[in-house]
């Protein structure tokens, strides 16, 4: 069996900290734990784990407090958390299969990370990281914000889900303005790094600043294909509630060139021809949009709004095709709606008002 050293970066945590450790604390062989100035009882939490706990000045810089914490890291196998994090019981089972079976010693372990579920527990949102590496290996995280882990050599995919559960009410500028400093000292910013400014601004209703940087971004022609594709979106969104709709359409069909429509993509070519009361053109997209492989796009390791894959483009086919007057078809793609989520008030009305006219 491999040994794993658990390492995360906290600050100011004392609300989930605790939360996190026990869904963990006893499938890893150490905890460390680094503190980057918490002001609370983070570090008092932290100690009823471990006694691998230390002190960081912070430098707004994530992947250097990071790559501290990873050179505490004692044992063959470093794995990493954040604080809101959690390892539901069903994923500790597969965890602890996982590390009975890590036989031929690979590099590093690639898990889903869900950053949303349904009130029934369902994945409505993930992506993919690298989450657990060889130690002896000497991985380096880069970035000095949304940063990742570079790994290379021998990579498996699990299917051991790693959850977040933030607790917190609303996102803070911290990001933001890390981004904003380094661009005040003129720092040469990556293409990666262009994409997650464009991302902050965009959050925090910087409209036209994320529509140049994502422009930038997708300029070099050195993104990563998946964060062009999300990229694209999310300046489509900036330009629609700019006003600017003929602008969206023309950047959402760019996104082609990088592979087959998503999901999200078609949804948002369904709203622009809806909004115009081109019914026939929004049904084709939403089709599109229904019809577009979830397992494929889970695969690129991107983050996948389900969503779009699931309910939300029947819904909108069940109002396109009422608008043309096709009512069984309507019915029809809003049961289908249902089948994905049950609950949702707009589709149990919808359930009512079609069975008084139709039956």
């Amino acid at each position: 069996m491999s040994s794993i050293s658990l390492v995360m970066i906290v600050k100011n945590e004392e609300r989930v900290l605790g939360r996190c450790l026990d869904s963990i604390c006893d499938l890893v062989d150490e905890i460390v734990i680094v503190d980057t100035g918490s002001e609370d009882q983070t570090v008092e939490i932290a100690g009823k784990y471990t006694k691998h706990i230390y002190s960081y000045e912070w430098t707004n810089d994530f992947a250097a407090a990071r790559n501290f914490a990873f050179q505490k890291a004692g044992k063959e196998y470093t794995m990493w958390l954040d604080a809101d994090d959690i390892i539901f019981p069903e994923d500790r089972e597969k965890f602890l299969h996982i590390k009975e079976s890590l036989s031929h010693k690979p590099d590093s372990v690639l898990m889903p990370y869900v950053l949303g579920r349904d009130p029934y527990g369902q994945i409505t949102s993930s992506l993919k990281r690298n989450r657990l590496v060889k130690t002896s290996r000497g991985f380096q995280w880069k970035g000095a914000v949304h940063e990742y882990l570079e790994v290379h050599g021998t990579i498996i995919e699990v299917d051991i889900c790693i959850t977040h559960l933030s607790v917190k009410s609303k996102k803070t500028d911290r990001n933001l303005k890390i981004y904003e400093q380094l661009e005040q000292q003129q720092k040469q910013l990556s293409p990666r790094d262009l994409y997650y400014f464009g991302n902050e601004c965009f959050e925090h209703g910087l409209l036209e600043k994320c529509l140049k940087l994502y422009r930038e971004f997708l300029d070099t022609n050195a993104g990563w294909q998946e964060d062009c594709i999300a990229a694209i979106d999310r300046a489509a969104e900036a330009l629609l509630q700019l006003g600017r709709t003929e602008e969206a359409e023309e950047l959402l069909f760019e996104s082609f060139k990088y592979d087959i429509p998503r999901a999200n993509i078609s949804c948002k070519l369904g709203y622009i021809y809806f909004s115009k009361s081109l019914y026939h053109q929004a049904i084709y997209w939403y089709k599109a949009a229904a019809e577009c492989d979830l397992e494929r796009v889970k695969e690129t390791g991107a983050l996948v709004n389900y969503a779009y894959y699931t309910w939300l483009p029947h819904i909108q086919l069940c109002v396109c095709y009422d608008k043309i007057g096709k009512k069984e078809l309507a019915y029809c793609h809003n049961e289908m709606a249902r089948f994905y989520n049950p609950t949702n008030n707009l589709v149990l009305q919808n359930k009512q008002y079609f069975e008084k006219i139709i039956t």
